[in-house]
């Protein structure tokens, strides 16, 4: 499991952590998830105005209005009028005109989070986990934020909420953004919850996602210590194991169930358990019958080479019961050969 949908799954399983980390968000609000695709056509900008100077901190300024160049034809013959309505710009910044064109481009949005209520006043969440470096990532987000509102025709609130790693990645100049990522986006960095203690429950479970391995059983028996209802330590028994497993790719049931201090039956009762022993049950009903095929053909044709084994084992069931039906036919340890490079990944 990727460690960015390790936290949709902590946010789904757990909404009212939304209402923790965003202000006015209920905390019974329930939220549906969706990752969908935006595609923009190709959009042209009526006037962008580009100041002269090279002071990265003076703004290109977008002017929206359609009511012919006179317009625009005004603004770069006094110049000054910017300033006069827009604050930050002096009086003698000169600009460049020009019109672009924005051409398309398909971005998909990794987490948005809509409120199953009716109550059109709660926000669409723009979720987005950052684990690792990307400057390209502000630049993304917002493009496809602003193109999803427009393609959808949204007229609700919307907030951003972004999960991140540290406040050391570079994740591309947020300068072109800092008045819509100020205003409308919450940032959580989780290296500041490592130091951080008396976190409740749901923000404990963001810290184990990065605690050291050697701190990570400390902090997921505090997390299911703090629960009173045998429904809710499942629910977080259930992240508890999915962020351990993340976290140890050795990490088996019964060391989960050591590592934790858990009876069974606490452990067999969680959805992450069932759904381990399902895929151990499958794994080992294909094994079983990938080794009798492999016996078949030994005692027809003679020994297998160890790659014609692993071959035959990592067929799926259906496979393998294909397999079985055609070794009724083969006279020759070539049609098997033949079978399997027909028939293999």
């Amino acid at each position: 499991m990727k460690t960015d949908k390790l936290f949709y799954r902590i946010f789904l399983n757990q909404p009212s952590l939304i209402s923790e980390l965003l202000q006015g968000i209920p905390p019974d609000c329930e939220f549906d998830y969706s990752a969908p695709v935006v595609k923009q056509a190709e959009v042209r900008l009526d006037g962008l105005l580009t100041p002269i100077s090279n002071d990265v901190k003076l703004s290109s300024k977008i002017s929206s209005m359609k009511t012919d160049k006179l317009f625009y034809r005004i603004f770069l013959n006094q110049p000054s009028l910017i300033s006069e309505l827009l604050q930050g710009i002096p009086p003698d910044c000169e600009f460049d005109y020009s019109a672009p064109v924005v051409k398309e481009k398909e971005i998909r949005l990794d987490g948005l989070l809509t409120p199953v209520s009716n109550d059109v006043s709660l926000p669409l969440v723009f979720l987005e986990a950052q684990m690792q470096t990307d400057t390209e990532f502000y630049g993304r987000y917002f493009a496809g934020i602003f193109v999803y509102l427009f393609q959808y025709k949204i007229t609700r609130p919307w907030q951003g909420l972004l999960i991140l790693r540290s406040r050391s990645l570079d994740l591309g100049s947020d300068i072109p953004y800092q008045s819509v990522l100020y205003s409308s986006v919450t940032r959580l960095y989780l290296e500041d919850l490592l130091s951080s203690e008396n976190l409740s429950p749901n923000l404990s479970l963001l810290k184990l996602v990065i605690m050291p391995k050697r701190e990570a059983a400390v902090v997921a028996k505090s997390i299911l210590s703090k629960t009173r209802r045998q429904r809710d330590f499942e629910k977080y028994l259930d992240l508890v194991e999915a962020i351990l497993v993340n976290k140890f790719d050795n990490l088996s049931i019964e060391e989960i169930r050591n590592m934790l201090d858990l009876r069974e039956a606490d452990v067999t009762q969680t959805r992450f358990y069932r759904e381990v022993l399902q895929i151990g049950e499958k794994k080992g009903e294909q094994l079983g019958e990938a080794n009798v095929i492999v016996r078949q053909i030994s005692r027809r044709f003679g020994a297998l080479s160890p790659a014609q084994v692993s071959q035959v084992r990592s067929l799926s069931i259906p496979q393998l019961e294909s397999l079985g039906e055609a070794l009724l036919d083969f006279q020759s340890l070539g049609e098997f050969e033949a079978w399997l490079q027909a028939n293999s990944l």
